[in-house]
């Protein structure tokens, strides 16, 4: 039986939790980053998470030691582009929040999440997928195959 579940729409205050670990980690000055947003986020987290066949998708497995608790996440959407060669359909999964709670590192969780999800992607017909590694977390995606590509991404913020 796998540890790995998908999250339930109950799940979401965890998500957010365990989705703050993930950025707090990237801070580069120790410190965490804001959680004011977290409110507002959770809403339509819950909502996202209740769609059963929608292209949003959390996979959890639940803390050993704390009742209600997540140990780890792994999640992802897949949307469509213009087909191409290598992915003719057009459809990219993206990973964007992956963490595992300081307190249950280094025992697969996070590896256990991430081949559910891509097996999630794969299942939906995805071409290739797509994330942004920490160096600490690179290694773990390696190991599943990720390569780093020349990245020429652009950010505008709304």
């Amino acid at each position: 039986m796998s540890l790995v579940r998908r999250a339930l729409p109950e799940d979401a205050m965890e998500v957010l939790r365990l989705r703050q670990v993930m950025i707090d980690s990237l801070w580069s000055a120790g410190g965490g980053g804001p959680t004011d947003w977290h409110a507002e986020s959770l809403p339509t987290l819950r909502e996202r998470l209740a769609e059963p066949d929608g292209d949003f998708v959390a996979f959890v497995v639940d803390h050993p030691d704390r009742p209600r608790a997540l140990a780890a996440l792994a999640v992802g959407t897949l949307e469509y582009r213009i087909g191409k060669a290598g992915n003719p359909h057009g459809r990219v999964g993206h990973v964007f929040s992956v963490a595992t709670d300081p307190d249950a590192r280094r025992r697969g969780y996070a590896r256990a999440c991430m081949e559910e999800l891509l097996a999630w992607f794969r299942e939906r017909g995805a071409g290739h997928v797509l994330l942004n590694a920490s160096a600490e977390a690179e290694p773990l995606y390696a190991s599943l195959g990720f390569t780093r590509d020349p990245d020429p991404s652009m950010r505008l913020l709304l």
